[in-house]
């Protein structure tokens, strides 16, 4: 299995540090409000490493944190608490705001098929682990105290920009425009793992430290989260690609630091779900949700397929027609797989270790789901019997998260009840979708042939034709599919 690393900047070969575990962190999501469908394409992927992890054999771990303390609006040391800024908003505690959308977030997983890392842990559990590990820092010079606050010190370091490179004349960039220089810091790049309130007089949520009542910066969190369950070494780290800079940065700096010796292997990043507009925040345009994808018609699982047909290393531009191709496709592909017998046939095991092998060779490449989609639907026309291909169907699917067999014995059921109808004229769509404007046109068809107005009949089944409908007459009914 080959994945890219964004700190060599390389695909490489997968080669855990145990053998007899595989040790792997995702960053959680800040709770202070809903995720929006680019944040949850990250957690798509990284479900499919989760899961191909396993079904290749190994046997993982993997730990993610809740954000629910210390994330600052600029996602460096500027700007408001999120979570502060989050409850305020709707007038009620941090800690109300948390557990509010810590739900809502593990509900948008579950209706996408991802499944929930083998330990959640809230920021806020792990002070004493943050305080330690500071402590050390500072001991050992790494970290220094000014203005109250407790500052990493990235002077100390031979190299701070590990994902990219930058020269001295860069680091000057890196200061946003219109944010207050804070003059606590030796240099610009160093950040803050302890905030007193000299930053915030008014934060919520504050704990004792050494260093005076205060509360953790965001890095420091995901450094003590993983040490806690995971240890001292660390596989594969996973985010999305703004997490890079600086969270994924500092949390390397502090992390091998206070460890003295690498922390992390392998460092997967999930690019940007862009709108034609640019990138996709929850505070420009309309804030794309989970919810706000149902209460327009569409499946989660179809949004899910929407972004598993692409790299997830490519930047994935979300339109609503894009979103209506891949609804129609995944109402195609249960329709297409509901169409097959189950127990039509003994498991016919050569054609399923070679449709098997199409599978993993994609996703040995670098997580290659556009292909391992596309070995799916090489499933559907393989030659073999309708067993086999259930079979394959179903063992793709414990990584694809489609809910594949599901549904497609849910439309067969549906479709039964359709052709025992007796007396009643039934209308059934050959890719199991529904469309009310060509049901309501089959409907007009059928009552002028009722009628025997046979010229109006075939004039509406010409104007379907035109739109592409092709209509087939069937017993008690008509099917009908886009041509």
């Amino acid at each position: 299995m080959k994945l890219y690393n964004s700190l060599t900047r390389k695909r490489e070969d997968f080669v855990p540090n145990h053998p007899e575990i595989v040790k792997m962190y995702t960053c959680g999501p800040t709770v202070y409000h809903y995720a929006h469908i680019g944040n949850l394409r990250s957690y798509i992927m990284e479900d499919i490493l989760d899961r191909y992890l396993r079904y290749s054999g190994y046997n993982l771990k993997r730990v993610m944190n809740i954000t629910d303390v210390g994330h600052l609006t600029s996602d460096a040391d500027e700007g408001e608490d999120k979570m502060l800024k989050g409850a305020q908003r709707e007038h009620k505690s941090v800690m109300e705001i948390a557990k509010f959308y810590t739900d809502a977030f593990f509900s948008d997983c579950a209706k996408l098929g991802i499944r929930t890392p083998d330990v959640v842990e809230p920021a806020t559990n792990c002070i004493d682990d943050y305080i330690r590990i500071i402590s050390k820092l500072m001991d050992t010079g790494y970290a220094y105290f000014a203005g109250g606050n407790v500052y990493f010190d990235t002077s100390k370091l031979e190299r701070y920009y590990v994902f990219n490179d930058f020269s001295a004349e860069d680091l000057d960039v890196g200061v946003r425009e219109g944010v207050e220089e804070d003059t606590n810091k030796r240099n610009k790049n160093d950040f803050v793992l302890w905030f007193t309130k000299s930053k915030f007089e008014d934060q919520a949520l504050k704990w004792d430290s050494p260093w005076g009542v205060g509360y953790p910066g965001w890095h420091i969190e995901c450094s003590g989260i993983s040490m806690k369950h995971l240890g001292e070494d660390l596989d594969i780290h996973c985010g999305g690609i703004d997490n890079a800079f600086p969270h994924h940065t500092n949390e390397i700096a502090q992390s091998e630091s206070y460890l003295g010796h690498k922390w992390c292997n392998y460092w997967m990043h999930v690019l940007h779900l862009n709108t034609k507009g640019g990138k996709m925040s929850k505070s420009k345009g309309e804030f794309l949700t989970v919810s706000l994808l149902e209460q327009k018609g569409y499946d989660p699982r179809a949004y899910r397929l929407f972004c598993l047909q692409s790299h997830y290393r490519k930047i994935l531009v979300f339109d609503w027609e894009n979103l209506d191709n891949a609804q129609l496709a995944y109402s195609k592909l249960i329709a297409r797989i509901a169409a097959l017998k189950p127990g039509d046939g003994e498991l016919d095991q050569a054609a399923f270790d070679a449709l098997k092998k199409r599978f993993t060779d994609a996703l040995d490449n670098d997580l290659n789901t556009s292909l391992a989609v596309t070995a799916l639907y090489d499933v559907l026309k393989y030659q073999t019997n309708d067993a086999t291909k259930l079979a394959a169907i179903a063992d793709f699917d414990s990584v694809l998260s489609l809910d594949l067999i599901a549904r497609a014995d849910k439309k067969r059921e549906e479709l039964k009840k359709q052709t025992v109808t007796a007396g009643e004229f039934t209308i059934v769509s050959e890719s199991g979708e529904s469309d009310a404007e060509v049901e309501a046109k089959i409907r007009a068809r059928q009552d002028a042939k009722k009628a025997k107005n046979y010229a109006e009949a075939d004039r509406i089944r010409d104007e379907l034709k035109a739109a592409g409908i092709e209509v087939t007459d069937i017993p008690h009914g008509a099917k009908w599919k886009r041509i």
